[in-house]
């Protein structure tokens, strides 16, 4: 059962906000290594698409989600072009997915469905209660089992997240489902398009990132404080742990100069969000993703200019080898990080 997509207001209300001017890719973001312009290519079925975020679980299973709904999985060691095993149906739209310690099922952040369970045999079912949901977007688990995911806008969903760019106001927050009351609960809220998540190594704090405001923030727990730690010269998606107290940063776009133009002037955004979303700004075909520490400082980046690779909304290391995701792309991919 497809679960039916919610409209979106026609109209934006942006305020007027300082015009910004983007960062060039230079310093530790040059692109000294453009590795993400030879990726391998692991291909969702003939006519899906978008592969938003992508996880390895404890099998060697490689998993990822597409627009229409459906979870598949790979060998990690499958041959480039190897086609995927259908895991489950959710009947919204996948993005986030994150493994549960409890049983080694899986957390999906579903667009249209909020937070689900994916049990290992495919079963699924809903988590949220109590605060409603409008965009679960990406997540992370603690050792208790608290799942921390943002929840993007509560004014626009998925199919028109352009809309809640072009209208930058902080419709987005953070909130928490706790399994054993089933209440999910606010932990911080006016963020402007909160997207990727991972808890710190002492899950004292969660490193977040704002998709609208290219920032990376430090949310302190339980208090839900705030701090900014840097400000990205690309537009961030989804954040991955890698353990020892490093992240990699999907970064889908480098920042666009006529967005940033824009913001002073609320009623060019109102009439751009009306136009047709072929001729509204689009984002760059970059490849991107960044290494940081807990600090927000870079520690590598990795970079296709050509954009090969498009879209790069999701990322995870696995042994030596580096995962993508993408809003749009046909696949995953597999790039060696050696």
């Amino acid at each position: 059962m497809v679960v039916p997509r919610p409209r979106a207001p026609l109209l934006i209300r942006p305020v007027r906000e300082p015009a910004t001017v983007p960062p060039p890719l230079d310093g530790p973001w040059a692109p000294a290594d453009v590795r993400l312009d030879r990726v391998e290519l692991l291909p969702l079925p003939e006519g899906a698409h978008g592969p938003e975020d992508v996880l390895i679980d404890p099998d060697g299973r490689v998993i990822s989600g597409d627009e229409d709904g459906r979870l598949w999985w790979w060998p990690a060691d499958a041959p480039p072009g190897a086609r995927p095993t259908l895991l489950a149906e959710t009947g919204g739209r996948p993005l986030g997915v994150e493994l549960d310690p409890v049983d080694g099922g899986l957390v999906v952040c579903d667009a249209y469905r909020g937070l689900l369970r994916v049990t290992p045999d495919g079963v699924v079912r809903e988590l949220t209660g109590g605060a409603p949901v409008h965009l679960a977007d990406n997540a992370t688990l603690a050792r208790d089992g608290t799942i921390y995911f943002t929840d993007s806008s509560d004014r626009f969903p998925l199919s028109h997240w352009r809309r809640d760019l072009l209208e930058h106001r902080p419709n987005g927050r953070v909130l928490a489902y706790d399994r054993r009351t089933g209440r999910t609960e606010v932990v911080a809220d006016g963020l402007y398009f909160p997207n990727g998540v991972a808890l710190t190594p002492d899950e004292s704090a969660l490193m977040l990132v704002e998709t609208a405001t290219h920032r990376l923030l430090r949310v302190d727990l339980p208090d839900g404080r705030a701090t900014v730690l840097t400000d990205l010269p690309a537009y961030p998606d989804n954040v991955a742990a890698v353990g020892d107290g490093t992240y990699w940063i999907a970064l889908p776009s480098p920042r666009l100069p006529i967005m940033e133009r824009l913001l002073p002037h609320p009623r060019v955004r109102q009439l751009v969000a009306l136009l047709p979303g072929a001729v509204q700004p689009q984002p760059r075909r970059y490849g991107l993703v960044a290494l940081v520490d807990g600090t927000g400082r870079v520690l590598r980046t990795l970079h296709g200019p050509s954009g090969a690779y498009p879209m790069i909304t999701g990322v995870r290391q696995h042994g030596g080898h580096l995962w993508l995701g993408s809003l749009t792309a046909t696949g995953v991919a597999r790039v060696d990080l050696a």
